[in-house]
């Protein structure tokens, strides 16, 4: 008799004495049936292969055996995981394969890492991921010793070896045995990247398969929830409406729109678009959709048939105006989100676009009055999301979330503007235009407003940090740095090479790392890292290793404008002297010509600060800080230009590497 776990995350589940006792065909049958797609001979196969391997391997063993245990995160399936006593073991077979590739090691670290981050109950469980070619003759010839975490790299070895695994495995593992039925039922609590979130939401059409059970991810469910009451709401009742989702860096605001833009886009008249003015955002998960869609469908589309396909779904927000501009018709969607909607564009700067690349001369209307307007065609009902980020404004003619409201208090009174209570922050720079707007028209609700960052899985306090870094909070940033070192660890160098040393050795399986840079450090050539080289966001944030294009090979750095909206698992972040820390303050500076000079505009230094807030946000697992000694002999890298910045960070309690 079969078993399968209650909550599905398994194809088969069951205490191994009774998978030992059970006729192969029957277990065959229990995964056969809960395969929901076209069963492929090759599959079939491989399952044959890998049950008549586990009936062996797993004489005198006892514990419970999943096959086909769902990671959605990673939107794939570990072929069979063994828990007993302490001890977890992820399996990933390869059948018939007679060598170890690295991308297959990679793979079974990645089920390592996964379970260890994000299945509840293997938090504090051993965790010994192995490798098996099923026609190998070798094997390693020993398990290597955990990381901090408790997580074995994999075990490389061929099928006629995995008992042998298994046991030395158990043998080096102490600690109190799991409960495996607990495990079984146990939450999965993914904190996808924006990439992973597109691709399994896009997939799969379900929010639920890529969210966390914890606080964060019950406001993640509750903000998404209000979102959909208030388009629910505008279409009964025929009304226009706006909607202001605010949130703190890493919160979820993109998952929440790209969760509304997945569940209606098959929905006629109700149906949304997500739009984005992130250039690199919506290139690279256009390429991602577009590369996960083809490996769907093997040979049998064209790429650009896949991508012409997935382009509705993620749109650029300049296309989509510059169609409205083009004709006098209503767009084709009534329900709209605006991702990072304070970098809209001011009227100034949309008037200079339109006259320089349009040849239309005298345009009178900002982006966000422009967008408004374009969606105010419709005759019925409408509703724009903005999802608005804090200090995250970080280019000249960005207008603001106070552009919004003051375009509907002028020009848009009857449309009804829902609003985040924290979008009277300070740092949203909204206050004036809301006050201005008439009481009647403004609904207040606490759930557009999305408060723990799940960005940083091992530590949400790391935006807090970052914040009070900037705010030269000093108190606040050392208590906090306290906290999230425990798990997240934040260290700086004065040394490129041990930089990138540090965090080549903190990156396993398939984790991402990379250079960043402010788009304004001019003078970091001298250590080979020039931010006007132009850096493909697609081919850095999606190809491999082996690809010198990509993060992975440390040699371009990525500036503010680049990472913006996504995030890497560990950073490098390199600081120049265009923001430099001197007498308790930060003192702000742009590169002209043969020398450095004050910034004096209140706009731009506030451009500069909120670009090191984003380069500071990028990591998820930790990161190292790079402030170059500077030369004596340089005068435009002179030492004092550095030194006060990396002794204030050391001040703070940052590690030095």
């Amino acid at each position: 008799m079969t078993r399968t776990s209650p909550r599905a995350s398994a194809y088969y589940s069951g205490p191994v004495d009774l998978f030992l006792a059970t006729d192969p065909y029957e277990v065959l049958g229990a995964l056969t049936a809960a395969h929901i797609h076209d069963l492929e001979v090759e599959q079939r196969q491989a399952w044959e292969e890998e049950v008549r391997i586990l009936r062996v391997a797993l004489s005198g063993i006892t514990g419970t055996l999943h096959l086909e245990f769902d990671v959605p995160r990673l939107g794939s399936r570990i072929d069979a995981v063994l828990v007993s006593g302490s001890v977890v073991f992820p399996i990933e077979f390869k059948c018939g394969e007679h060598q170890f590739r690295l991308a297959d090691y990679n793979q079974a670290w990645d089920y390592a890492l996964d379970l260890k981050n994000f299945h509840a109950t293997s938090h504090d469980a051993s965790i010994c991921p192995v490798l098996v070619a099923t026609e190998s003759d070798i094997a390693d010839e020993n398990w290597q010793g955990p990381h901090p975490d408790g997580v074995r790299p994999p075990y490389r070895c061929g099928a006629r070896h995995l008992r042998d695994v298994l046991h030395g495995g158990l043998a080096l593992s102490g600690g109190p045995p799991i409960d495996s039925e607990a495990w079984g039922t146990a939450p999965y609590q993914p904190t996808p990247t924006i990439i992973e979130a597109a691709r399994v939401l896009y997939a799969r059409h379900s929010v639920e398969a890529i969210s966390r059970s914890d606080a964060g991810a019950k406001n993640l469910r509750i903000t998404s929830v209000g979102v959909e009451d208030i388009i629910e709401h505008s279409r009964a009742n025929r009304e226009k409406s706006i909607v202001f989702v605010t949130g703190v860096p890493g919160a979820g605001k993109t998952l929440v729109g790209l969760n509304v833009a997945t569940r209606r886009r098959t929905l006629g008249e109700a149906r949304a678009v997500y739009l984005s003015g992130n250039g690199p955002l919506v290139a690279v998960l256009q390429e991602a959709l577009t590369r996960d869609e083809l490996a769907r469908v093997g040979n049998t589309e064209r790429k650009g048939a896949v991508r012409q396909r997935v382009k509705p779904f993620i749109q650029n927000v300049h296309h989509f105006r510059d169609e409205g501009v083009r004709t006098t018709s209503a767009p084709y969607d009534r329900v709209v989100i605006f991702d990072e909607a304070q970098r809209a564009w001011t009227q100034a700067k949309t008037a200079d676009f339109m006259k320089r690349r349009k040849r239309i001369a005298n345009f009178n209307r900002s982006e966000p009055e422009f967008l408004i307007s374009y969606l105010d065609r419709h005759d019925a009902w409408a509703v724009v999301i903005c999802l608005v980020g804090g200090g995250q404004e970080i280019h000249t003619g960005e207008a603001g979330i106070g552009e919004w409201l003051e375009a509907v208090r002028s020009q848009f009174r009857h449309w009804r503007v829902y609003v985040s209570p924290n979008l009277t922050d300070s740092e949203y720079a909204a206050q004036s235009a809301l006050e201005r707007l008439a009481t009647a028209s403004v609904v207040w609700d606490a759930r557009l407003h999305l408060a723990t960052s799940m960005r940083s899985f091992r530590s949400e306090k790391v935006s807090a940090f970052v914040k009070a870094v900037l705010d030269c909070d000093v108190v606040s940033a050392r208590t906090l740095l306290q906290e999230i070192t425990r798990r997240y660890p934040i260290v700086v160098t004065r040394d490129l090479a041990h930089a990138k040393t540090w965090i080549r050795s903190q990156a396993r399986g398939s984790e991402r790392y990379g250079l960043v840079a402010s788009s304004q450090a001019q003078r970091l050539k001298p250590h080979a890292i020039d931010v006007r080289v132009n850096v493909d966001p697609v081919q850095w944030f999606l190809n491999g290793r082996h690809d010198t294009r990509s993060s992975y090979y440390l040699e371009d750095a990525a500036t503010e404008f680049q990472v913006q909206g996504l995030e890497l698992d560990w950073v490098c972040v390199t600081w120049d002297a265009d923001f430099r820390r001197h007498a308790e303050s930060w003192r702000y500076h742009s590169f002209r010509g043969d020398a450095w000079t004050t910034v004096h505009k209140e706009e731009r230094k506030r451009y500069l600060l909120n670009a090191y807030r984003v380069l500071l946000t990028r990591a998820r697992q930790g990161m190292v800080i790079f402030v170059p000694p500077g030369d004596e002999s340089d005068p435009t890298r002179a030492p004092a230009f550095y030194n006060d910045t990396y002794e204030y960070l050391t001040g703070l309690g940052v590690a030095e590497v």
